[in-house]
């Protein structure tokens, strides 16, 4: 669960420290007091998109910082093991910093990483659902996703088998393009091709040709400094200063004395090696002096060599093995035009083989969002009936996406694949009896939008495994039971994953364990936020609040009262 949170200089919060507790913490306070700002922060932690506009007025950055708690089998040790980030004690604190400029500065738990990153790792953690979510269920393009949401393991892997299939499929279709490209784009890329592996192959490149170039290079260019200390080294053990003489010397002086005590033995064997091991390096001195020699010429014919493998590099690669590399893939690609009508015809063999292979995957996926279709189509009447919408029809329509004739023929009939198949999704819904089915997206009120998502959040919460689920005013446009019987769709959901809510709905707000008030008040000509915990008192102030507006009568105290008894009766039931 989210423990705590930490905000500077963030928008019209200068700075705010809250303690948040498992179950389902209600935020609530005037409008403009700073609530969704909160919410802002909290999905600016998690990865969401950031710009300088955040940061508080007269300020330089923008600071917000989050505890974490997860347990051992979370999904976020496998992320963050993939980053390199270590967690300890199931503790996870994340932060973000945004400048003036509008530079982003991301940490999770104290190292450095990219805001993509902090985004894959901020997914598996929090569950952000705003008003504008309620997009998802309008937009047809995303009830394919709900679907496969839903269906977790069971669906990924389907879909598992049919991408290997796919991308080596969209592949070869790539390739066909490429061959069936116009007559006089195909002539000027051979042309182009066909210069670039004469001129690589009139190089005749070694592999780690450069590599044993620079060395020898480096070698003669160094000759004078290197002839010079072999000269002085063997000078000083075999010439006039006689070293190896002074130290042959001391060995035979040594040796006679080794016989008279341990200490003088040991001292005579140290001395002793000492010799031959400079008697046998002075040996090989001689020799590399002997093998040592002079080749201007030879210089010459490096730096030229070397510069035509640079000169190759900066056109075909970085190493001479990536140099060789292109050149038998363009090798490779000079015989397929050259020989195109063969490996068309080729490549349209493998299309027919894998296309019906593919055909095979793809329906089998099919078959299992059918399967997963009607039983979220269940649970989504289940959950529908719980929300007073018991007379409301969903179904989930699946069919086939449309095809063109550019699309492959089987069987003489053209089929669309896609990465994600080839159905085609969208949810429909009669909300009165007697009347059709018709698009969700076109017949669903706000209210009836609000209900349908939480009714699916409320399916997916038992299968996502985030630890925080925030929900952003998601609750607008209803009232009366329906607000009752949302707050305690909202309470259910907080059995399993602690949840966090802004409303203004009293009945809401009275089935919070944890009720926060959220003020704001002018210090010095500025706007403070603030974030207190509500006592039993002062909760039944401020739910009298939202159920009369401005003035509190006893009446009002009394309603408020008798909400919180009857929450509580939920609650124990």
């Amino acid at each position: 669960m989210l423990a705590e949170l930490s905000i500077k200089n963030f928008a019209i919060i200068e700075s705010l420290s809250i303690s948040f507790e498992k179950g389902l913490t209600v935020l609530t306070g005037e409008t403009g007091a700073g609530k969704s700002i909160i919410i802002d922060a909290i999905h600016l932690l998690v990865g969401g998109r950031g710009s300088s506009e955040f940061v508080r007025h007269g300020t330089n950055r923008a600071e917000i910082e989050g505890l974490v708690l997860i347990d051992d089998q979370h999904p976020c040790y496998e992320k963050a093991a993939q980053v390199g980030v270590g967690i300890d004690d199931g503790m996870i604190v994340l932060r973000r910093e945004i400048t003036t400029n509008g530079k982003s500065i991301c940490r999770v738990n104290g190292k450095l990483v990219t805001l993509a990153v902090l985004r894959e790792i901020g997914q598996t953690l929090v569950d952000i659902h705003g008003q504008h979510e309620h997009q998802d269920l309008m937009n047809q393009d995303r009830h394919l996703m709900l679907v496969d949401q839903y269906g977790g393991a069971k669906i990924d892997r389907a879909l598992s088998e049919y991408r290997h299939l796919f991308y080596k499929y969209t592949d070869l279709k790539k390739q066909l393009e490429q061959l069936t490209e116009n007559e006089q784009k195909m002539a000027h890329r051979l042309d182009l091709i066909q210069f670039q592996l004469d001129e690589i192959q009139a190089a005749n490149l070694q592999p780690q040709e450069d590599e044993r170039l620079t060395e020898e290079r480096i070698k003669i260019a160094n000759f004078e400094k290197v002839y010079s200390a072999l000269n002085d080294a063997y000078n000083a053990l075999h010439g006039e200063h006689k070293g190896l003489d002074w130290i042959s010397l001391a060995m035979n002086n040594t040796e006679d004395i080794a016989s008279i005590e341990k200490e003088y033995e040991n001292i005579s064997e140290t001395v002793s090696n000492c010799f031959y091991q400079l008697e046998d390096v002075s040996y090989r001195i001689r020799q590399q002096l002997d093998l040592l020699e002079y080749d201007p010429k030879r210089l010459n014919f490096i730096e030229t060599r070397l510069n035509e493998i640079n000169y190759l590099k900066r056109k075909y690669g970085q190493s001479v093995e990536e140099i060789l590399e292109y050149s038998a893939a363009i090798e490779d690609e000079i015989d397929k035009i050259k020989n195109r009508d063969t490996h068309v015809s080729k490549i349209k063999e493998q299309l027919d083989s894998i296309a019906k292979d593919l055909l095979v995957e793809a329906t089998n996926v099919s078959t299992v969002r059918k399967q997963l279709a009607r039983q979220l189509t269940e649970n989504i009447h289940r959950e529908l009936k719980e929300l007073y919408m018991a007379k409301t029809v969903f179904d989930i329509k699946i069919g086939k996406i449309n095809a063109t004739a550019s699309d492959l023929v089987i069987d003489n009939k053209p089929v669309k694949f896609t990465k994600d198949g080839i159905d085609h999704i969208e949810f429909y819904i009669s909300t009165n009896p007697g009347e059709p089915l018709k698009p969700l997206a076109k017949v669903a009120s706000g209210g009836e939008l609000s209900r349908i998502m939480l009714a699916l959040k409320s399916i997916f919460s038992q299968h996502q495994g985030v630890t925080s689920i925030i929900f952003d005013e998601v609750d607008t446009g209803v009232s009366g039971r329906v607000a009752q019987s949302i707050g305690e769709k909202i309470y259910h959901i907080a059995v399993n994953s602690q949840v966090l809510c802004i409303s203004h709905l009293p009945q809401v707000a009275a089935m919070a364990d944890t009720h926060l008030f959220i003020s704001k008040t002018v210090k010095e000509n500025r706007t403070m936020t603030s974030v207190d915990p509500l006592t039993n008192e002062n909760k039944i102030k401020e739910i009298g609040r939202m159920i009369a507006g401005v003035e509190i009568t006893d009446l009002t105290k009394e309603h408020a009262k008798e909400l919180l008894a009857l929450a509580d009766k939920i609650k124990q039931a």
